[in-house]
């Protein structure tokens, strides 16, 4: 059961410097190195005047390892929790991260399989349609119960509120990635009095027909929010966008969706092999624009 976020101030911190998807689905996010290479390049030209901090964070099971930006300055800027996709916190979102922090937000990126192993949780390339390379991901994700990740979306709402870095004025904002997509809904379902704009790409699972879905959880988000769906996906689940904007509507809530064509699942995340970029900076684009709107 989800229940509604409160600030926790028990909860203590440690900085140091320093759903669904079928297996067809995965294989458009295999890690290519040379991409990697090259966005990593990119942001880390855009990111100069970013702080990058290795944190570990106190939750209800244990610590959690993530990466928290900031700009250079004292701030505050609006705080924003970045999901990632099954692969785990590894340098292409860490690079996503500090190009985010470079237009002006404190980001973290948490490492939701800390339970597991501390990220980066897959060392080099990974192919899903690899049986042996797929199977890793059974231990990574077996923690991850409904509650435990509404435990953990808390955790990080409140780490970020009790930084110094972070507006208290200004709303919170989520972004998901793969299954990174349905936490950012649990998520501003969760604490809808601060997190002010949600964007889901290339989300997986957000639309089921199980009683949990969690486009049901629209009457409870009161955030502005976006949909980037993958042209492959909605292939698979035709009535995916329709569902999202239905759901949204009838909460009074109106949402944006649409469907990226030409971009695979995946396209979004530059180390992975369906990396689009024009769509991925289109996303990109669409992203600063719902912030700069909601994050006031």
């Amino acid at each position: 059961m989800m229940d509604e976020y409160k600030p926790a101030d028990a909860a203590a911190q440690t900085d140091t410097p320093d759903t669904d998807l079928s297996r067809r689905g995965f294989t458009a996010l295999s890690i290519t190195a040379g991409a990697a290479i090259s966005a990593a390049t990119v942001a880390h030209a855009q990111a100069a005047d970013v702080v990058e901090t290795n944190v570990m964070i106190q939750t209800a099971d244990g610590i959690a390892d993530a990466a928290l930006y900031h700009p250079k300055g004292k701030g505050p800027w609006p705080g924003v929790v970045m999901f990632v996709d099954v692969l785990g916190l590894r340098p292409a979102f860490r690079d996503m991260g500090r190009r985010l922090a470079s237009s002006g937000y404190t980001v973290l990126v948490p490492n939701p399989f800390y339970r597991t192993r501390k990220a980066p949780v897959i060392e080099g390339p990974f192919d899903f349609a690899n049986p042996a390379d797929f199977a890793k991901l059974t231990p990574l994700r077996a923690p991850l119960t409904p509650d435990a990740v509404a435990r953990d979306e808390a955790t990080w709402i409140s780490y970020l509120d009790r930084q110094p870095t972070v507006s208290k004025k200004a709303k919170m904002g989520v972004a998901g990635y793969c299954m990174g997509g349905p936490m950012v809904m649990q998520t501003a379902a969760l604490a809808p009095a601060r997190i002010g704009a949600s964007i889901s790409c290339h989300g997986g699972g957000v639309v089921t027909d199980k009683p949990d879905s969690p486009h049901l959880l629209a009457a409870k988000i009161k955030a502005k929010s976006y949909f980037a769906i993958a042209a492959n996906d909605a292939m698979r689940q035709p009535d995916q966008k329709d569902k999202l904007l239905a759901a949204f509507a009838a909460a009074a809530n109106p949402c944006g969706a649409e469907v990226y064509e030409g971009a695979d699942h995946g396209w979004c995340v530059p180390d992975g092999a369906s990396y689009n970029k024009p769509q991925a900076e289109r996303a990109w684009a669409e992203m600063l624009k719902l912030y700069k709107s909601a994050l006031v």
